[in-house]
């Protein structure tokens, strides 16, 4: 019987915890910073987030941090969560229902793609076809996502067909259904902000899909059968074999 069975939502937790190790070992972390949440009922606002100041390697499922949205108080909580990640991560979930699962970092090509004037992702590649019209990009920064700019962020995800927000001069932040597609659709941002960064490097034409071909190509993406369970799967089994602790 796992020795965590009183904790709800094991499952989840356990696939949040999972996606929490991998980024690390991407290095799509930050420190201390940045967060993940993944809500546990119908309405959404009741969500699991990251405790405050652990570090992405060293979260583990039993540590994750159950809170809710229109709870006031919790802030006051011994086990608050911090005040960035509340205003963020608790904004969205109460305005976003459709936004199950969120996920903010500051990974380096997202960034550097989120620190240009022009933040736009072309469909340059299948990869970057994935996000072709399904993208907002925040050119309002105003500072840390207290409670008012996180609310500001929430309101530019209100259209459910997003799944991606490049936060200008700031990062990327990613929306889902679940654990595992959004932890692909962060992964893939990551991958096709980097091909696109490099290309521009190059000083050479981009070779830009037409859109009926990258729109074509972003659905098939979304049909394609179980790929996003697939790869959360497979990170786990690696997990599994040489660093089970998250799953404690």
């Amino acid at each position: 019987m796992n020795q965590h069975a009183s904790l709800t939502h094991w499952a989840l937790r356990s696939d949040l915890a999972a996606a929490f190790r991998w980024a690390a070992r991407l290095n799509l972390h930050e420190a201390v910073a940045n967060h993940f949440s993944v809500a546990v009922n119908d309405g959404g606002t009741q969500f699991l987030i990251n405790p405050n100041g652990r570090h992405f390697s060293r979260i583990t499922a039993s540590s994750l941090v159950e809170i809710d949205a229109n709870d006031p108080a919790t802030l006051r909580r011994p086990d608050a969560p911090d005040p960035t990640a509340w205003g963020l991560h608790g904004s969205i979930h109460r305005a976003c229902p459709h936004a199950v699962c969120v996920m903010h970092v500051h990974s380096i090509h997202a960034t550097v793609l989120a620190s240009l004037a022009d933040s736009r992702l072309p469909a340059i590649d299948q990869n970057s076809a994935m996000f072709h019209n399904r993208v907002v990009i925040d050119d309002c920064y105003g500072g840390m996502a207290f409670e008012a700019e996180g609310a500001r962020c929430a309101a530019l995800l209100a259209d459910p067909r997003i799944t991606a927000m490049v936060m200008g001069n700031h990062g990327i932040l990613v929306v889902g259904r679940n654990v595992a597609e959004t932890f692909n659709r962060l992964y893939y941002f990551e991958r096709a902000a980097e091909t696109y960064i490099r290309a521009l490097q190059t000083g050479r034409p981009l070779r830009v899909l037409p859109d009926d071909v990258a729109e074509k190509t972003a659905r098939e993406w979304e049909a394609y059968p179980g790929f996003a369970v697939a790869h959360l799967a497979e990170m786990k089994a690696i997990l599994d074999a040489d660093d089970p602790g998250y799953a404690s």
